[in-house]
């Protein structure tokens, strides 16, 4: 471990420790209200949680597109677990996350807090059960991130994705937004350099070494582009026409630049 991967430690722990603190804090304004903590509020939450872990983890980061407007369901491609607090620090959003997230050590409670909705990927009926949660979730103005590609990749191109979650926004007639998630990468200073698949998680990686090594990092930068929103008639139709808007906004991301490290 670096010296500055231990000390960007420190600043992780730090900042969740912050995160567990504001949400106590809108929790005790919300009872004092006679109010519950509202979706909007988990989501907008996740958004501070999101820069404040981005900024503690030296990563920065760049929206590109416009952001989505009003109650929409977006989907992006998926590179590593660090998606989830990109997207979020990019746009205040519910979002669809595997079932076993909610057992992980302190981002299972923080993914809790933030209104998550839970799938088991090899169960259809956990499927079904989500697009009625989302449904849920959209109805009560919130707008919701998922994955449709099922798991996180390399980053070399975007696989098909999955049809079956489109389905609540088909239902509800509301637009689904593509959004494509990269990591750009800078020239090094020092010896070694990382690309962004060396940035990615996937396969058989174990999460610790993974978060040191991301941690070691420098000239990291996350960008999310948002494409234009669209109304689909079938699910399917959506699945594919989605993929193929993020699979050309991925396409024009500047990748594989080397990095400082």
């Amino acid at each position: 471990m670096t010296v500055r991967a231990a000390w960007r430690g420190v600043l992780l722990i730090s900042s969740l420790l912050i995160c567990f603190l504001r949400f106590g804090w809108i929790w005790i304004t919300a009872a004092l209200r006679g109010r519950r903590v509202s979706l909007m509020q988990r989501a907008e939450w996740m958004r501070f949680c999101g820069r404040l872990v981005l900024a503690s983890m030296g990563i920065h980061s760049r929206v590109e597109g416009e952001l989505p407007k009003g109650v929409t369901v977006i989907v992006a491609n998926h590179l590593s677990y660090l998606d989830i607090v990109i997207a979020a620090a990019a746009f205040p959003c519910i979002f669809v996350a595997r079932h076993d997230v909610v057992e992980w050590p302190v981002f299972g409670v923080l993914s809790r807090l933030g209104g998550t909705i839970y799938l088991d990927r090899a169960s259809r009926a956990s499927a079904w059960e989500a697009v009625d949660m989302m449904a849920l979730r959209l109805a009560e103005g919130a707008p919701v991130l998922f994955f449709p590609e099922g798991t996180s990749t390399d980053g070399s191109q975007v696989i098909r994705f999955h049809s079956t979650l489109f389905a609540a926004a088909v239902e509800a007639a509301l637009p689904v937004t593509p959004a494509a998630i990269s990591y750009e990468t800078c020239n090094a200073r020092s010896s070694g350099m990382i690309t962004e698949r060396d940035l990615c998680w996937f396969g058989d990686d174990l999460f610790l070494p993974h978060l040191l090594r991301v941690l070691g990092v420098t000239g990291f930068t996350a960008v999310v582009r948002f494409g234009a929103p669209e109304f689909y008639p079938d699910r399917r139709t959506a699945a594919w026409r989605s993929h193929d808007a993020v699979e050309a906004m991925r396409a024009r991301s500047l990748v594989n630049v080397k990095l400082i490290v």
